[in-house]
């Protein structure tokens, strides 16, 4: 099995991050339901107490990573100028909370194989997946004035967690450049409506360090 190692731009040595590592390898290795959490302890060289401070359960260990997302696109949405138009402010906040690179695949593949087939975790995705798109939802319904379960707040959102889904299964076969390459052609497309000039070809990989920012108004 590929050795998974810290991604770059992450602190070094963090105490939640070797749990995620070794979690993730020992779920790999013995089964998600043969592991127990003072395994990972054990293996981590801290307490079950540790474990517990970082994580609320053990499948949170798999979704700490998606959580965390969310919550850089929820601050960054927050603090989007008024002029930037409202799907161009998506796709920034998008990139923003995404950092991951052709060498995180491997690691990333061992976690959704996980997640698609232990039933528990598989479950568990309709949560996460909904708290992202209401993040999404709730700035679209801020900018337009209207509810948050509103029709076109809700499309939005769901719209774009698809588009960003099918960005990432791509990339994740390719693994040839960074995941914002995909996610910035894939959300373009999105607010240009899938009009046929988004639609020419794949993304460009000449630029392995990802998109320039979106404008910021």
């Amino acid at each position: 099995m590929t050795e998974t190692s810290p991604r770059r731009g992450r602190p070094r040595g963090t105490s939640a991050r070797t749990l995620e590592l070794i979690a993730l390898r020992l779920f790999t290795e013995k089964g998600f339901h043969e592991t127990t959490v003072d395994e990972i302890a054990a293996t981590a060289g801290v307490s079950r107490r540790t474990f517990f401070r970082y994580f609320e359960a053990k499948a949170q260990v798999l979704w700490s990573e998606f959580d965390r997302e969310v919550d850089t696109i929820r601050a960054t949405l927050a603090e989007t100028p008024d002029g930037l138009p409202v799907m161009d402010a998506v796709r920034r906040a998008v990139i923003a909370a995404n950092h991951y690179h052709a060498e995180d695949v491997p690691e990333l593949r061992m976690r959704m194989h996980l997640i698609s087939t232990v039933p528990e975790l598989a479950a568990s995705a309709t949560i996460h997946y909904d708290a992202w798109e209401r993040a999404v939802a709730e700035f679209v319904a801020r900018r337009c004035g209207q509810p948050a379960d509103s029709l076109h707040a809700l499309a939005a959102g769901r719209a774009t967690l698809a588009a960003c889904r099918a960005a990432y299964e791509r990339w994740s076969a390719r693994a040839d450049a960074d995941l914002t390459v995909y996610l910035d052609a894939a959300l373009r497309a999105l607010a240009a409506g899938f009009a046929d000039p988004a639609l020419a070809g794949e993304p460009s990989l000449t630029d392995r360090r990802g998109p320039a920012p979106a404008p910021r108004g």
